[in-house]
């Protein structure tokens, strides 16, 4: 019954809290450029307009590949907050990833096409580190499934301090920031005009907006699986962090220009190696 409530819950609040959040981006984003900024509500007034846009597509399968991008993503974050197997939800995440790679190549527009290369590149360099999260929550506490990591007697990231690090890392690219924005951005001012999302307008643009919300509430429960335990205090604590690291999100894209797909390729890897395989190694020698 928990896991039922914990999944209709997911499914009703999420978008609200993903578009919250990406309102309270956008107006910090302005207050550190020295602007007063939109409105926190600006972006569920964007997905109103867009859905009631006359829905354009270049490509019939580009609106069945973009559904299918938005139920997956929503499924994985559903079966995470029911207690699922964590591994599996990112198996989930990935196989939705894909749905949008297709989605933005079938359309042969130049931008598209190559939004979508730069997403498979994207997808190269965040998945092993996502795999390592993965294992790294498993060594401390036994399983895969979300419900027994919760419910553990300490925190997670007592024991993978490297692991946690890492994956807050991967989030610059997740979460679309600077200067880890190759496929697609949030911002205007890129040489790829929208990237991934070019040919995307009207409804399959909000949709595709909707699902980034449910994603990244999904990546943030993450961020608190790391710190939440058996304690009750510790989901305040979790709150807190993941709070941080959405502060800590939005002053890197603010103060970081766009890199080339090849130093985040490698600055990811390293980045992985040395933190999470340090860590990793360290668990298995202790």
């Amino acid at each position: 019954m928990t896991a039922l409530l914990s999944f209709v819950i997911y499914l009703i609040l999420a978008p609200f809290i993903g578009g919250l959040l990406d309102g309270l981006d956008r107006k910090i984003s302005a207050r550190m450029q020295g602007r007063i900024g939109p409105p926190l509500l600006q972006p569920f007034y964007d997905v109103a307009k867009l859905m009631h846009k006359q829905n354009i597509a270049v490509n019939r399968s580009q609106e069945f590949l973009v559904a299918s991008f938005c139920m997956t993503q929503i499924l994985a974050g559903c079966m995470f907050f029911a207690g699922s197997d964590i591994l599996f939800c990112f198996f989930i995440i990935s196989t939705g990833s894909t749905f949008l790679v297709f989605a933005g190549a079938i359309t042969n527009s130049p931008y598209s096409s190559l939004g979508s290369s730069r997403e498979l590149i994207q997808m190269m360099a965040y998945e092993p580190a996502v795999l390592l999260a993965c294992v790294g929550l498993y060594l401390a506490s036994g399983s895969f499934n979300v419900r027994d990591i919760v419910m553990q007697d300490t925190s997670a990231i007592l024991f993978l301090p490297g692991f946690f690090l890492s994956y807050i890392f991967i989030l610059t690219i997740k979460m679309r920031k600077s200067p880890f924005d190759l496929s697609t951005s949030h911002h205007p001012h890129q040489e790829l005009v929208k990237g991934l999302t070019t040919e995307m307008g009207g409804r399959n643009l909000a949709y595709y907006t909707i699902t980034e919300w449910y994603e990244n509430v999904f990546l943030l429960g993450v961020v608190a699986l790391f710190i939440i335990n058996k304690n009750p205090s510790s989901y305040i604590a979790a709150i807190i962090v993941v709070l941080a690291v959405c502060f800590v999100e939005t002053l890197i894209d603010n103060v970081s220009a766009r890199v080339k797909w090849n130093f985040m390729l490698k600055s990811t890897w390293i980045s992985t190696l040395l933190l999470a395989g340090v860590n990793l190694l360290i668990l298995m020698l202790v």
